[in-house]
C-alpha cells in the first residue's frame, strides 16, 4: 500500500502497455476494464462478485449520484466506497457527459452549465470547481475535469470550440482539486475526428501536467476506423509516464485495438446493459440468447470457463429465463459478461508481458470471427 498516487510502466509490446497504478485504496493492473456502477452499484451484481472477477476499480457517475442520492448526503453516510461497500478505488466521472445527453433545457456559458434534472426538473449548475466539489464528496481515488464532449459529426467550428472550453476548463478543475498526494485528477482530450484539433488539446493537456490524461468524445458516432486513426495521432503526444484513459469504450474488438494504440483504461456500460438484455460475450464471440435457436441448446456459455454462469447454466435454461422475464437472466449474462471482459483484459496482460500481444491480438480476434476457441 501507498500513500501517493503512482503510475509504474512496466512493459511494451509494440504499441501496447504493461502497467500498474499504485493508490493508498490499491492497486490497478493496467491495460485494466473498469466496470460501470453509474449509481453506485455494478447493475444486477454483487460489489464481491464484480471484485472476485478482477476488477481493481470501478466507476461511478458524478452526474446521476448528485442528483440521487446527492453527494452531501453520500459524504455524510461515509463517501462512495462505504456506502457502496467497495473498499477498493473507483473513478468518477466529472457528469459533463449526462448534462449534454440526458439533463432538459440545457445552458452553456464560460462558467459552466446550468440545466433541469431528468428526474424531477429542479435546476443544477456545474461547473469545473462544483463537479471537483462533488466528486471529492463522493471521496473518489481518480476524478475527472469538467468538459463539454460534441457528439459526430459536427462542424470543424463547433469542435473546435468546445475543445478549448474544455481546455480552459481543465485548468480551473485543476487549480480546484489542488494537491491530493493520493489522489488524481485527469485532463480529457477532446477534438472530435479533428487531427490539427486533437493534437492542440493533447498538447495543451500535457503542459498542464495532469496525473492522467482522458481520451473522450469517441466512440459517440463516429466508425471505429476513425476512433483508431484518432488514437494513433493523440497517444504519442501524452506523456509516455502517465496513464491514458479512454473514456466510454467499448466492445471487446475496440479494447483489444486501442490497447495496441497504447491504451491503458476502459470503461463501459456495454458488457452489462448488453447482459440485461440477452445478448452474452464469449471467446466464441456475442451470443444473442433470446434467439429461439438456443431453446433446446444444452450446452453452457463456455464449458472451460470459470465463471459459474458462463459454465453451469444451459443456453436453453438462459433462454427460457429471458423468455420468461426472470431477473435471474439478467444477472447471469452480467455476471458472463464481466467475467469474459476480466478474462480478455488478464489474457491481454499476460500477452503484453510475454512479448505476445500481437499473437494474441489476432488469435483472440480470429477466433471471434470464427466462432471457436481463440485461448485467453
Amino acid at each position: 500500500m501507498t500513500d501517493r498516487f503512482s503510475f509504474t510502466l512496466l512493459k511494451t509490446d509494440g504499441g501496447a502497455r504493461r502497467g500498474r497504478i499504485d493508490m493508498p485504496r490499491g492497486t490497478i493492473r493496467t491495460p485494466a476494464f473498469m466496470p460501470v456502477g453509474t449509481a453506485g452499484t455494478v447493475k444486477a451484481m454483487y460489489p464481491g462478485q464484480v471484485r472476485e472477477l478482477g476488477a481493481d476499480i470501478i466507476l461511478g457517475n458524478t452526474y446521476h449520484l448528485m442528483l440521487r442520492p446527492g453527494a452531501e448526503r453520500v459524504a455524510k453516510l461515509g463517501g462512495l466506497h462505504v456506502f457502496a461497500n467497495w473498499p477498493h478505488p473507483i473513478l468518477t466521472d466529472s457528469g459533463g457527459f449526462q448534462v449534454m445527453s440526458l439533463a432538459q433545457l440545457r445552458k452553456l456559458d464560460e462558467n459552466g452549465v446550468t440545466f433541469q434534472s431528468h428526474i424531477d426538473g429542479r435546476r443544477y449548475e456545474m461547473t469545473p470547481e462544483r463537479s471537483v466539489e462533488i466528486q471529492g464528496l463522493l471521496d473518489s481515488d481518480i476524478q475527472m475535469q469538467l468538459d463539454e464532449c460534441v457528439a459526430l459529426p459536427a462542424e470543424e467550428k463547433e469542435i473546435e470550440r468546445a475543445m478549448q472550453l474544455s481546455l480552459r476548463w481543465a485548468e480551473r478543475s485543476k487549480a480546484a482539486f489542488g494537491d491530493q498526494p493520493g489522489k488524481a485528477i485527469f485532463g480529457i482530450v477532446q477534438g472530435g475526428d479533428n487531427e490539427r484539433l486533437r493534437g492542440e488539446s493533447a498538447s495543451a493537456l500535457a503542459a498542464m501536467d495532469f496525473k492522467g490524461y482522458s481520451i473522450g468524445g469517441l466512440a459517440v458516432g463516429e466508425p471505429q476506423a476513425v476512433m483508431l486513426r484518432i488514437l494513433e495521432m493523440t497517444t504519442p503526444i501524452l506523456p509516455r509516464e502517465k496513464p491514458r484513459y479512454l473514456m466510454g469504450v467499448g466492445t471487446p474488438e475496440d479494447i483489444i485495438e486501442s490497447v495496441a494504440r497504447g491504451v491503458d483504461m476502459f470503461d463501459c456500460v456495454m458488457p452489462t446493459r448488453a447482459g440485461r438484455h440477452g445478448l452474452a460475450f464469449t471467446r466464441f464471440g456475442k451470443v444473442n440468447l433470446k434467439n429461439a435457436r438456443h431453446a433446446e441448446d444444452h450446452r453452457p456459455l463456455d464449458e472451460s470457463s470459470d465463471c459459474p454462469a458462463s459454465r453451469d447454466y444451459s443456453r436453453a435454461y438462459l433462454h427460457h429465463l429471458f423468455k420468461s422475464g426472470e431477473t435471474l437472466a439478467a444477472m447471469l449474462l452480467t455476471w458472463n459478461n464481466l467475467a469474459y471482459y476480466q478474462s480478455l483484459m488478464a489474457g491481454i496482460r499476460a500477452a503484453i508481458d510475454e512479448d505476445r500481444f500481437e499473437k494474441f491480438r489476432q488469435t483472440t480476434k480470429a477466433g471471434w470471427a470464427r466462432g471457436d476457441i481463440a485461448p485467453l
